[in-house]
């Protein structure tokens, strides 16, 4: 059987690293894309050591509309032939209000979050539309559909993409590419180490008292939502810890 291409983005850890394998496991060939080049020839090296994957590596910033357009072309043609968009880099940065918020932090989550995921939608999807035959996957959170104090532009970039994937299921009906939205809840990944610069036990203490979700978790909802038949799209999924009830409230053990 021929084996379908997924790219993901953002895959040297986290959500991205694990989709990467799980899809690997289940007939996909992948193209992995970020920009630490280490981590992704060393995931390369782990992914084709345990399966017969096939794994391309593209190292680039998504924040870039060039690099982007550059990294694709650089693909060889058969490579281009994607089946599955995984855009899954993205980021939070500090977690602070709108009066006293670093406006670096702000960039960088808007040219990531939202700027970074169009570039490669428009990239990736025009093939996708001319064989009448593809699956979009955007990575949200569910602070694309609630709001916290502190988090102004971060939730702003996820209620982004709800938007942009809602609108974008739509444009894409006459083709019938599917557009699918994973929104997760407080995921134990590097996601509170970036948002607080490397503060270690702050970002820790994210998810004291309680059982968070993990990569796998996740990585196992986006192969649920892409192992539908054809006739059937998940629109959105929101995947909770058991012990988090809203973006704001946890039952933590003392």
């Amino acid at each position: 059987m021929d084996r379908k291409i997924a790219l993901i983005t953002g895959a040297t850890s986290g959500i991205g690293l694990e989709t990467a394998r799980v899809l690997a496991q289940n007939n996909y060939n992948l193209i992995l894309t970020g920009r630490r080049k280490d981590r992704l020839e060393q995931v390369k090296k782990e992914i084709e050591s345990d399966c017969p994957a096939q794994v391309l590596i593209l190292n680039f910033d998504i924040r870039d509309k060039a690099e982007v357009k550059n990294a694709y072309e650089s693909l060889p043609s058969d490579w281009k032939q994607i089946d599955v968009l995984i855009n899954n880099a993205g980021l939070a940065a500090g977690l602070a209000p709108v009066d006293s918020a670093d406006m670096n932090d702000w960039e960088q989550m808007i040219d990531t979050n939202i700027k970074g995921l169009l570039y490669m939608s428009q990239t990736v999807s025009p093939g996708m539309i001319e064989r009448k035959s593809g699956h979009i996957v955007n990575i949200s959170s569910v602070a694309g559909k609630e709001v916290y104090p502190n988090g102004s532009v971060y939730c702003g970039t996820k209620h982004a993409v709800a938007a942009i994937s809602r609108t974008m299921r739509i444009e894409l009906l006459p083709s019938g590419v599917k557009v699918s939205t994973v929104s997760p809840g407080a995921v134990d990944t590097e996601f509170s180490l970036v948002r607080f610069k490397g503060d270690r036990q702050r970002a820790d203490k994210v998810y004291d008292g309680f059982t968070p979700l993990y990569a796998k978790d996740i990585a196992d909802t986006i192969w649920f939502v892409l192992s539908r038949p054809s006739h059937v799209n998940i629109d959105d999924i929101l995947v909770m810890p058991t012990a988090q009830g809203s973006a704001r409230d946890f039952f933590r053990e003392s």
